[in-house]
């Protein structure tokens, strides 16, 4: 559970680390505008490079950075089995040994082609690149920063009296909290091992049951975090965003107009590639 790196942050003084939040967060939609407009692997590519330039910058190590991929394993190796065992089509984009099919085999409606084999790749590179891009936004901003990010972000949203600070405040908490739960639940289930638990033994039912001791007292513990929190607001006169000042504002640096000019790149880049390389998806 340790090695769960969404929500985590790494401090260390980098370009990235010292952008403004709320650019940050828009240049993460924009890049994944741009993942999704992307319908080639010369689009992925630019998108690839780009965040290897972002992972330069940011000084965060790259394993550190590949841990998040480790909790979406499962679901890239599904992905990628699925497309690959029922995915159509016959299109060859690579030759071996003078083939004239794209069909390796077949039985029934389970079918492995070349068309596959690429759909599945593309995919995966797709998926990885979500993923990474996301991790490192919060590698690279602080809970304290990415609440005022959301908020300044929201902020259009004040002129119909919508909570926006609130909002902002309970998505930055809830962000914090996951890598506080999930070691709080590795520490019970050390706890219940101990205690003689078995949760790797039987079925799947049997499984399911043996979790049951572990969510009780997680649930306890969350709603007893989040007690000492809502105390410990209130003892700081907390009265949300109303007349709120900050201590820290936010301000655009050249660091912020560098990151709109590659975002607006990125962006341009994959439409043109779209466009003029085609879709051999």
């Amino acid at each position: 559970m340790k090695e769960v790196s969404f929500g985590q942050y790494y401090p260390v003084k980098s370009f990235v680390h010292n952008m403004n939040p709320a650019l940050k967060i828009l240049f993460l939609i924009a890049y994944i505008v741009a993942i999704f407009l992307a319908k080639n692997f010369y689009g992925l590519a630019a998108c690839a490079f780009v965040l290897i330039l972002i992972m330069i910058c940011s000084r965060v190590p790259l394993l550190k950075v590949l841990r998040a991929v480790k909790g979406v394993l499962f679901l890239v190796i599904f992905t990628a089995v699925i497309n690959v065992l029922f995915h159509g089509g016959e299109e060859l984009y690579w030759t071996w040994f003078g083939e004239e099919t794209g069909v390796y085999f077949k039985y029934g409606i389970i079918q492995i082609t070349q068309a596959g084999i690429v759909f599945s790749l593309f995919l995966i590179i797709r998926l990885v690149l979500l993923v990474v891009c996301s991790s490192l936004l919060t590698y690279t901003t602080s809970p304290v920063a990415l609440t005022d990010g959301i908020e300044a972000i929201l902020t259009p949203l004040k002129w119909v009296r919508f909570p926006v600070h609130e909002l902002a405040l309970i998505m930055s908490i809830a962000l914090r909290f996951i890598p506080i739960l999930m070691d709080e639940t590795e520490r019970i289930k050390n706890a219940q091992k101990a205690r003689g638990a078995d949760f790797e033994g039987g079925g799947l039912i049997k499984k399911v049951k043996s979790f049951i001791p572990v969510l009780v007292p997680l649930l306890l513990s969350a709603f007893r975090r989040a007690d000492e929190l809502g105390d410990a607001m209130d003892a700081r006169c907390y009265t949300g965003g109303k007349k709120r000042t900050k201590y820290k504002k936010l301000r655009l640096t050249w660091r912020d107009l560098i990151a709109f000019l590659v975002a607006g790149a990125l962006v341009t880049g994959v439409v043109f590639l779209r466009i003029y390389l085609g879709n051999p998806l």
